[in-house]
């Protein structure tokens, strides 16, 4: 009697710990995380996300990449201080095409900019079918908040299922140890 318990308790324990998640995998959702970025700060962080949280790295790439004067923000005739003040304007972009429909959530990076994102991003919202996608915004820089941005992200695309956002200004550990709780509570 005491072989048949030992035998059944083994067989629940064993049953019990394979339907566990294992280390590192917070969901069974499929992952993409789509960034913008010009200097590496923000694929840096991209970069991290997707690994604690296993997802699809994908960079959004202007159909003409940015150079150090177009980001000059102190010149006001710089492409990315032009982009910036009109508020419709939505620059090409290049890369490879996105199946959107292959993923569940989606974490979406870029440096803040003016206190919002960077139009490229716009464009991409624009081009793809968010439809049923869980959104997570996280954002660099070197001295604003992710709030502004956010904030006009919400309100120009309220048909997108948003997640608060994160500035992640830390390290990117730090970065995806957030991803990974976020992802665990989705």
């Amino acid at each position: 009697m005491k072989q048949f318990i030992l035998v059944i308790m083994s067989l629940l324990t064993f049953s019990c710990s394979s339907k566990a998640q294992k280390p590192g995998m917070q969901s069974d959702k499929k992952i993409l995380v789509a960034y913008f970025s010009c200097t590496g700060t923000t694929e840096k962080i991209a970069g991290a996300i997707a690994q604690a949280v296993n997802g699809k790295l994908y960079r959004i790439t202007p159909a003409v990449a940015y150079t150090s004067a177009d980001l000059n923000w102190n010149n006001k005739a710089s492409r990315s201080s032009v982009e910036m003040a009109d508020e419709n304007s939505r620059p090409a972009l290049g890369g490879e095409t996105l199946n959107l429909k292959d993923y569940d959530v989606v974490f979406l990076g870029y440096p803040i900019w003016w206190d919002l994102c960077p139009r490229p991003v716009n464009t991409f919202l624009e081009k793809y079918d968010f439809s049923g996608k869980t959104v997570i915004p996280f954002a660099t820089s070197g001295g604003s908040s992710i709030t502004g941005s956010v904030k006009q992200l919400k309100a120009l695309y309220p048909q997108i299922g948003w997640q608060a956002g994160r500035l992640c200004n830390g390290s990117a550990k730090q970065a995806g140890d957030w991803a990974k709780r976020v992802i665990s509570v989705e």
